[in-house]
């Protein structure tokens, strides 16, 4: 078969042969359809990655959704190494396959995998969102922070706030579900800018970006805030002084797709997957062949964001 192979920590993967995986007590082969391309997969393979890094040479690709033995459609998001999804086969850990709508194509049901999976779960089950609620998205325009703004609005959120770059794609989530948008590289003083979007005081913030935007996102706090942090976009680490904490009495919540128990992953992905076929949440993607991966990670590089890209075999 063929498949995206990493010959080497912190470069792109290459298009070329690899082993075909084997069934062993516990998984399944999947005839791969369509396979996302993640920031989580671009972390995996730097070599930096908190978790322990994939073997070399390996097949990348964290999830995707193929065709068991049987012809039954699935989505896996546990590979077993060095097997991963962006190939023809892949080998996936057999408890850990899900349904799909019945009326969603592959690419698209690709496409909601790890991020959009992400940012449903970050609200629905992380977040704890309230009817009514106030909440801000950190990163709206991209692949997370898309899905999160409609989804804080299906989910009963009462005001959302899109917080991203300057653009066409921050003015998108005004179609999506947000009821103002901030450009966070056109404001002065974040925290005031926050507040005047959201009219008040924030309850949920989604935070893709951590760095300057979530200490001017605590800064605009209320009461009890909910602050879930769910990537490093923007930074790495910010310096929280502890009254900052303490005058709300803030709730800073980490958040990771793989932490919600199994059955919570599998009843969340149905249901977005339910929710993008009725049209109620809208995304943008990309499918691209898996023989341009290298260009593919490359794209994914950008830290402007833009259409979830999707590798078809």
């Amino acid at each position: 078969m063929h498949a995206a192979v990493l010959d080497a920590f912190g470069e792109p993967p290459r298009y070329g042969p690899f082993d075909d995986p084997r069934p062993t007590p516990g998984t399944v082969v999947i005839d791969v359809k369509a396979a996302g391309l993640h920031h989580l997969d671009l972390l995996k393979t730097s070599g930096r990655f908190y978790m322990d890094p994939p073997p070399l040479p390996s097949a990348v690709g964290t999830d995707g959704v193929g065709l068991l033995g049987d012809g039954r459609r699935v989505y896996f998001d546990e590979v077993v190494a060095p097997f991963g999804s962006m190939a023809d086969r892949a080998l996936a850990k057999e408890e850990a396959l899900f349904e799909i709508a019945e009326d969603l194509d592959d690419v698209t049901a690709a496409a909601l995998g790890n991020t959009g999976l992400g940012a449903w779960l970050a609200l629905d089950w992380r977040s704890g969102l309230e009817q009514g609620d106030i909440v801000l998205v950190l990163g709206a325009g991209g692949a997370v922070g898309t899905v999160a703004v409609q989804a804080a609005k299906l989910l009963g959120a009462g005001r959302v706030v899109a917080a991203g770059r300057a653009g066409e794609r921050l003015e998108r989530q005004l179609l999506r579900g947000a009821d103002a948008v901030v450009a966070l590289d056109q404001e002065d003083e974040l925290p005031e800018a926050f507040r005047r979007a959201a009219q008040g005081d924030l309850d949920v913030v989604i935070d893709t970006l951590w760095g300057e935007p979530a200490m001017a996102a605590i800064q605009a706090a209320g009461r009890r805030c909910r602050h879930v942090q769910v990537g490093q976009l923007a930074g790495l680490d910010i310096t929280l002084p502890a009254p900052a904490v303490r005058s709300v009495s803030l709730d800073l919540r980490g958040f990771s797709v793989a932490h919600p128990p199994r059955e919570v992953r599998r009843a969340g992905y149905l249901e977005l997957t339910r929710r993008v076929a009725s049209g109620e949440i809208e995304i943008d993607f990309e499918a691209m062949p898996l023989d341009q991966v290298a260009a593919a990670w490359e794209r994914q590089r950008k830290p402007e964001g833009g259409a979830k890209l999707v590798l078809v075999p």
